[in-house]
């Protein structure tokens, strides 16, 4: 159940910030301090047309045990240099982190989760870091308030106890080294046995363990290491691992029958270097679906879950990479897909059906919804009697339901014939992200709901009546709407108001309702903008502000991006911003071409030779805040994470007048060297998305949005602080520090 146990973060119940003490300041340095200077070793290197020098690439040289000693006096060094620049801020600096911390939500209790006659949670014990993966009977006592104390274990009018301990992080923590990271974890269909992966930090993979829910004990097989799948079989009995290679490549897929002394038995092996191998099970355990995939072509085969040793058959393949997601219902396979039809492209997912029974070869699928321009599939997940989609209409998001089982025998059709129900969504959603519904004959489904304005709400919605209830969210604005659980609500939301009657033709909830999920809109404002880029491209923009503090032409403002893999900016609620906010900052994202949210072809029009997009749609936004006056010319800002630390720091080459400081976490910077010797192994998709150096297009295309590459001499650029770790992929922090040196240098 990886949703019940994960982010498992260390505890901090015991924060108290009344008697929080800011740390005694540094002496202020004697004279304006110096950036450090590291030594430059110049390495020549040469590729196709080109021949560079680059001064600081011992930096990469991670063996070298003289290079690693320097690089470890040189962080230090920079430590050093950001406390010496950041003197006279330790004041506002103790605020800014008290204000935040007060806002943090120290419970990691997670609301139960029903699958079968269970309820799965998790909860904190008091004076513990680190949380307790607990179930019920649901039939027990299935109205409960609170599950967060072990009181709420204990039936106090039958004097027996109803909750039942399954892992304990915290002893977790203690088999690895005080450490407890979660990736993987899956329940057997007969909720008797736990499969989950475990971080071994010393050796630098996910380990494997099955753990008896009756007695608690571990099981003796299968303890697998570097397992990056997992999928229940045989109802419980027999458990598929696939596991990587020393390049981190799924490649391997095995089978351990539970409470057999046999060796786990190879089921398939990929060979090729370049394919990469995912399993999964179908939500009635009926199936397991292989999927392999590399730049070459993507194939999905089929596993009788009643009998994992029968073999693989092949139900679908393509050429390229392609998203595939099989599933069965009722004797059919449906594949939600974004394969290439008839040799053409697609820029968006479609659904695929064919029966199980199938005996043509190759199998023949029939599309079920004729494709409508109007509404894009974003997803779908299938209970017994419903199938759920998540469409994308423009640039907002709409969930809807639709009854099963589905027409057959009429060809496509169109989704508004099926009458639809559309499911209550608040204003400005910007992303859906659907929870584990493991339990397939549910009538009820979860979404955790995001917008700019609203904290994130983990909602319960009824398929069979459309009713929905927010069993999860923060609350910000203490006199609203506190945090619920279970089945519990606030007595300010009625039965008649989380009735889907008073849902309008948008699908968002009527004006009165809105407060129902503590949106904070009536304090903060969302506008949003299509941005014209340099070839006349619309790029969206979010700004959110405070209604009470926006100014004409006076405001800061950030601008953050990410811009790569068609992955969706993250423009969800963030409590740290509200200090930004109350402060007079306008906050801004930046959708531009190479993220998600428009389609395979906006994705592809922002990566590879084409990454200059990214960038100069980045420049076009950053302007339009300028130009229409909703940010102070000299007081704008941007932020990036990892690939959006590229995009900033190439923007800041090409414009650095336009932003006046920039905050870059775990930046891309090196992209010449990365690509060409990688630290850390890169994966088919990371060269699709950057570019392949062997090609010459692709090279010349790197070297001109490399941040490194392009630094310019003899001009002054914005205040950046750069944040990274010898822990997270070794690729970054050396990129960083020689970056950082190449605009000292200049």
């Amino acid at each position: 159940m990886l949703h019940l146990v994960k982010p498992l973060r260390p505890h901090l119940r015991h924060l108290r910030l009344a008697h929080f003490k800011a740390p005694k300041p540094p002496k202020p340095p004697e004279s304006p301090p110096k950036p450090p200077n590291p030594p430059q070793k110049p390495e020549t290197f040469t590729l196709h047309d080109h021949t560079w020098q680059d001064p600081y690439s011992w930096m990469s040289k991670l063996n070298d045990k003289v290079a690693m000693r320097h690089m470890d006096m040189y962080m230090e060094q920079e430590d050093k240099y950001t406390e010496a620049v950041m003197y006279g801020t330790d004041r506002l600096q103790s605020k800014l982190q008290s204000e935040m911390a007060s806002r943090l939500s120290f419970d990691l209790s997670t609301p139960p989760l029903k699958f079968g006659p269970w309820l799965y949670y998790r909860r904190v014990e008091e004076g513990k870091q680190f949380p307790v993966l607990c179930r019920r009977l649901a039939s027990l006592h299935d109205e409960f308030i609170s599950h967060k104390s072990p009181s709420a274990g204990f039936d106090f009018t039958s004097g027996k106890r109803i909750e039942q301990k399954l892992i304990d992080y915290n002893q977790e923590a203690q088999r690895f080294g005080g450490y407890a990271y979660e990736e993987l974890s899956e329940v057997s269909p007969d909720h008797r046995f736990i499969a989950y992966t475990m971080y071994d930090k010393d050796k630098d993979l996910f380990r494997l363990s099955v753990r008896n829910l009756n007695s608690g004990a571990l099981c003796s097989k299968p303890q697998a290491e570097r397992v990056s799948n997992l999928a229940w079989t045989k109802d419980g009995q027999a458990l598929l691992y696939v596991v990587t290679d020393q390049n981190k490549r799924p490649y391997r897929m095995y089978c351990s029958m539970i409470g057999s002394t046999d060796e786990d038995v190879l089921v398939f092996e990929e060979s090729d270097n370049n394919v990469f191998v995912n399993i999964r099970h179908t939500k009635d355990f009926r199936f397991v679906t292989v999927n392999t995939f590399s730049t070459a072509s993507s194939k999905v085969f089929l596993i009788n879950a009643a009998d994992p040793l029968s073999g693989l058959n092949l139900v679908w393949q393509c050429e390229g990479i392609a998203h595939c997601v099989l599933e069965h219902h009722q004797g059919y396979l449906f594949l939600f897909t974004d394969a290439a039809k008839g040799g053409q492209s697609v820029d968006n997912h479609y659904l695929l059906r064919s029966p199980v029974d199938s005996s043509s070869s190759p199998r023949i699928w029939e599309d079920v919804f004729v494709s409508d321009p109007d509404w894009v599939f974003e997803d779908m997940d299938f209970s017994h009697t419903h199938l759920v989609l998540n469409i994308r209409e423009g640039r907002n998001f709409r969930l809807c339901s639709v009854a099963l089982p589905l027409p057959a025998g009429k060809g496509p059709v169109h989704l508004k014939e099926l009458h639809p129900q559309f499911l209550p969504l608040p204003k400005y959603v910007s992303q859906i992200s659907p929870g584990p519904n493991y339990d397939y004959h549910s009538s009820k489904m979860r979404f955790t709901i995001s917008s700019p304005v609203m904290p994130d709400a983990v909602v319960d919605y009824d398929l069979s009546n459309g009713n929905w209830k927010i069993i999860q969210q923060q609350n910000i604005l203490h006199e609203r709407t506190k945090v619920l659980y279970g089945t519990a609500s606030s007595a300010s939301i009625s039965e008649k108001t989380l009735n889907t009657d008073n849902l309008n033709s948008a699908n968002e909830v009527s004006h009165d309702d809105q407060q129902l999920w503590n949106d904070l809109s009536e304090f903060y404002a969302c506008e949003q903008h299509n941005v014209s880029s340099y070839d006349g491209v619309l790029v969206p923009l979010t700004v959110v502000y405070s209604c009470k503090n926006k100014k004409e032409d006076q405001n800061p403002g950030l601008l953050h991006v990410h811009g790569a893999y068609g992955e969706l900016l993250d423009k969800r609620w963030r409590s740290e911003l509200k200090s930004l906010l109350d402060r007079g900052w306008m906050v801004a994202y930046a959708d531009v071409r190479g993220g998600g949210g428009g389609g395979k072809k906006w994705h592809h029009d922002g990566r590879c030779t084409k990454k200059i997009n990214s960038i100069k749609d980045f420049i076009a936004c950053a302007n339009f805040l300028v130009d229409k006056e909703i940010v102070h010319e000299k007081k704008l800002a941007a932020s990036g994470y990892s690939a959006g630390g590229l995009v900033v720091a190439s923007a800041i080459n090409q414009c650095p007048h336009l932003f006046t400081a920039a905050v870059l976490k775990v930046p891309f910077l090196d992209a010449t060297s990365t690509l060409l010797y990688p630290i850390i192994p890169l994966t088919a998709v990371d060269y699709e998305e950057f570019g392949y150096p062997g090609d010459i297009n692709d090279f010349h295309a790197i070297r001109d949005y490399s941040p490194y590459d392009n630094i310019q001499k003899d001009v002054l650029y914005p205040a950046v602080l750069i944040s990274s770790s010898f822990n997270f992929a070794s690729l970054y922090f050396w990129s960083v520090g020689s970056c950082k040196m190449g605009c000292t240098s200049s």
